[in-house]
């Protein structure tokens, strides 16, 4: 989980980078093949026997691959048009929040140590993003794809880990990146992707990044540990992301770090060990 959230912290550069290049329903869709074809050696090896799934985990999977879409629209819009930093740092520190908002309302078992945890990764984000000196304006029209962001990937932490629970992890997240890939293939430009001169290292380095690297491994170790430790424990290890993001922002795009990014980052470290490991 660890080497996952460092591979998304770095993806919202990367992805700020990449937009450069691709309209979003392209880097979609091609984010998106590129993880199927990369994990779907993985499920065939894995021994795993293959099974389709019931109506009621593919209504799941359809859900999911929905959202999915939405927030990666989302994802690519917002780094466009606004700061990677302050996006991975938004994104990250509130959707905890509504996955423990929404496993609150349908199980009403979150513990005080969790909830305290939650408690304290908040505080980190609002360090982070100094709200104290920066109040409501940190909140501008700019920021909606990052509000986007937010509330898509909690409500498709709970939806996945529910249909997990009656199918195998592993073919889950093959057919969730197929399907993904299929309602992208409906708003593709094939003329800008077979542009083939377009795609040079400075690309295929952070598209690598952006695909296999945050959705084909991190996306794919955080779909598969809903299933382990739960979609709350699994939420939260997001915390350790602002601080990565904000970090690659400042390696890759210049952007400046400052105290508030190093208090509210370890805060948020602080927040995973309150919620994964004090009982």
């Amino acid at each position: 989980m660890s080497l996952a959230m460092v591979m998304w912290g770095v993806a919202w550069t990367s992805a700020k980078i990449v937009n450069e290049y691709l309209s979003y329903s392209n880097l979609i869709f091609l984010r998106y093949l590129s993880s199927f074809l990369f994990v779907l050696p993985i499920a065939f090896f894995s021994k795993e026997k293959i099974s389709f799934p019931s109506t009621r985990v593919f209504f799941t999977i359809l859900v999911a691959s929905s959202l999915y879409y939405i927030y990666n629209i989302a994802f690519f819009w917002g780094t466009d048009i606004g700061s990677s930093g302050l996006g991975g740092v938004f994104v990250t520190t509130t959707n905890p929040i509504i996955t423990f908002i929404l496993i609150s309302v349908i199980t009403k078992r979150i513990n005080r140590f969790q909830m305290i945890g939650i408690a304290v990764g908040m505080l980190g984000g609002i360090i982070i993003l100094d709200v104290f000196s920066l109040g409501t304006s940190i909140f501008t029209s700019s920021n909606l794809a990052f509000v986007i962001c937010s509330v898509t990937w909690g409500v498709i932490t709970v939806v996945v880990s529910y249909g997990q629970k009656k199918y195998n992890s592993i073919y889950y997240i093959v057919f969730c990146y197929l399907i993904t890939t299929l309602i992208a293939l409906s708003n593709i430009n094939i003329s800008e992707i077979i542009e083939f001169s377009k795609y040079d290292l400075r690309f295929m380095i952070h598209f690598i990044i952006v695909s296999i690297g945050a959705m084909a491994f991190g996306t794919s170790v955080y779909m598969y540990s809903t299933s382990i430790i739960g979609p709350i424990e699994t939420s939260v290890f997001i915390f350790t992301v602002p601080f990565i993001a904000i970090f690659s922002a400042f390696v890759m795009l210049n952007e400046a770090i400052t105290y508030q990014v190093v208090i509210g980052g370890l805060l948020s470290i602080y927040a995973v060990y309150l919620v994964n490991f004090k009982k």
